[in-house]
């Protein structure tokens, strides 16, 4: 066997196509989301490399067209579950041993097929079955998954390369066994990127996994699961599988080989799931990692010295992309009273432009909201602040499902720095703003501060270096994620490692080597070349 040490290519980001009119990419895509409607498919769990079918088919609908079905997906149980662990068992002996060479040039082939010919596919499946506009597609199906596989590989070998000291005597060796037992992702609707690292960042680091995506996200997620077998994935390596939380919940949480959990959705779910698994710490092999990601209640604190048209920009391009159903979405927007009246007449103009229809039009900035029941949610909150006399809904505020789940983007004006909706994680195309005198700057940053139980995005729009220097200190912790003079959403891999402290989670940073760290147990071997052959020590001697 070859002795040499190899060195993996060096990660650089995706380049994003623009799908302007008359470029190559917007034809192909259009041509992939007609193929796409045109046909009904059937969707199979994934277990120890069989397709398995439950027989329970639930119908795939587009949020923006919910009379249109895309196919059918088979809901599996318990014992789905229970083969799904049984398959990751099996599989991790053999794919813990296999070499870290290869097991990084099955992730970098995955980047691979999907920077070439599944990449039309993927943002098809997350156009239609998630309710994407063509760039934020884009952006996170097809780029940001093909960073995290190239990235994360590079991290590897940058973990596995780092090594202890030792001298003339002695050899130190650090080596990074894998987590002692199999890891559970459980992946969200709104990043099929997200879908595509919780899983396979644990399984780059030699652990096998049993992987739950959102019932709303399966679509993409199939297309995924097409990509890992094509680049030679071993099979129980990673195991799909179709079932609700707590009958995933129920057989994973139970097991005493269960030793990971990669997360990311709501705060209440991650508590619960947290809960029990320190109810049931006693049965575990080892401490489970918990890495985790809920949520926020992102804000834009603006400066009075900052320029109108970008904070109009940053609110709308933050808040209403992705009909604001991203956790680090803009909710919540501070504004001097100096400024207020431009940036309200700049956000008229611009929310007048702004057209919300299906994906199939790429004239769309926006679309649907994901489902029925967040759809619902949505409209009361907006319904309660139509009734509140202490605020006003200034722009949007008109809902419609009766073809798909549209929602206006919704700018609501509160004189209560604490009304509900700048409190409480919405998820959708709500943006509430306070406006605050221009002189009491440091006293809203303050009051910013201790409005949220969450702490993962936030932005300072602000010409002043002194005004940015003073947010930057006293927000330390409202964010981890914080952006000078930029929209607090879209973070890049290997650029901005994401996630939050507070409840927005565990911040353990996606897209970087802190996250990879979690997902190997270190053992460090002392190799002595001169054992001592006397036990006494020279202090002993009496001369």
């Amino acid at each position: 066997m070859s002795q040499k040490i190899f060195h993996v290519p060096e990660a650089v980001n995706e380049p994003v196509r623009s799908y302007a009119p008359g470029t190559p990419e917007r034809g192909a895509l259009k041509r992939a989301i007609e193929e796409a409607r045109s046909k009904e498919i059937e969707i199979p769990m994934f277990i120890g490399g069989k397709e398995i079918k439950s027989g329970n088919l639930v119908a795939i609908r587009p949020p923006h067209d919910f009379k249109h079905i895309l196919g059918h997906y088979h809901q599996g149980d318990g014992s789905h579950v229970k083969m799904a662990i049984n398959a990751a068992l099996i599989a991790k002996e053999k794919w813990a041993d296999m070499s870290w060479q290869a097991r990084a040039s099955i992730f970098l082939k995955a980047a691979s097929l999907l920077a070439g010919p599944y990449r039309d596919k993927i943002n098809a499946a997350t156009m239609l079955g998630q309710s994407k506009t063509a760039f934020q597609a884009e952006t996170d199906s097809a780029c940001e998954s093909i960073d995290f596989f190239r990235f994360n590989v590079q991290y590897m070998a940058e973990i596995y390369s780092h090594q202890p000291q030792s001298d003339s005597n002695t050899w130190n060796r650090l080596e990074q066994r894998p987590l002692e037992g199999f890891v559970f992702a459980l992946t969200p609707f709104n990043f099929t990127s997200i879908a595509a690292n919780l899983p396979t960042a644990p399984a780059i680091m030699g652990n096998t996994v049993v992987w739950k995506p959102s019932k709303t996200q399966v679509y993409a997620a199939h297309v995924l699961m097409d990509v890992y077998r094509e680049a030679g994935l071993p099979d129980g390596v990673i195991n799909l599988v179709f079932v609700s939380g707590p009958v995933a919940g129920k057989e994973i949480l139970t097991h005493p080989d269960f030793a990971g959990f990669h997360f990311t959705g709501s705060t209440e779910v991650f508590h619960s799931i947290w809960k029990q698994i320190g109810d049931n710490i006693q049965i575990y092999k080892t401490y489970p990692r918990i890495v985790g990601e809920t949520g926020g209640k992102d804000f834009i604190m603006v400066h009075d010295s900052a320029k109108p048209e970008q904070v109009v920009t940053a609110i709308i391009r933050g808040g209403f992309e992705y009909q604001g159903q991203k956790c680090s979405a803009v909710s919540r927007v501070y504004i001097p009273d100096n400024l207020w009246p431009k940036i309200k007449e700049l956000m008229a103009k611009d929310l007048k432009s702004l057209k919300m229809g299906g994906v199939e039009d790429f004239s769309n900035f926006m679309n649907a909201i994901i489902d029925e029941v967040s759809y619902d949610n949505l409209v009361e909150y907006i319904e309660n602040a139509r009734k509140d006399p202490d605020v006003e809904i200034i722009f949007g505020g008109n809902y419609d499902k009766s073809k798909g789940y549209f929602i206006e983007p919704t700018v609501i004006l509160t004189k209560d720095p604490r009304y509900v909706t700048m409190v409480e994680e919405l998820f959708g195309p709500v943006v509430t703003i306070y406006v605050y005198e221009s002189g009491k700057f440091e006293e809203t940053l303050v009051l910013l501060d201790k409005t949220s139980i969450y702490a993962l995005t936030g932005a300072i729009f602000a010409k002043n270096k002194e005004a940015i220097e003073t947010a930057t200190k006293k927000l330390v912790n409202a964010a981890g994620n914080f952006y000078i003079n930029d929209k607090p959403t879209g973070a890049v891999v290997g650029q901005q490692p994401f996630g939050g402290s507070r409840a927005s989670g565990t911040n353990d940073k996606a897209g970087s080597m802190i996250n990879m760290l979690r997902w190997v147990s270190p053992r460090t071997i002392k190799e002595n070349f001169s054992p001592p052959e006397d036990y006494r020590y020279p202090f002993m001697n009496e001369k």
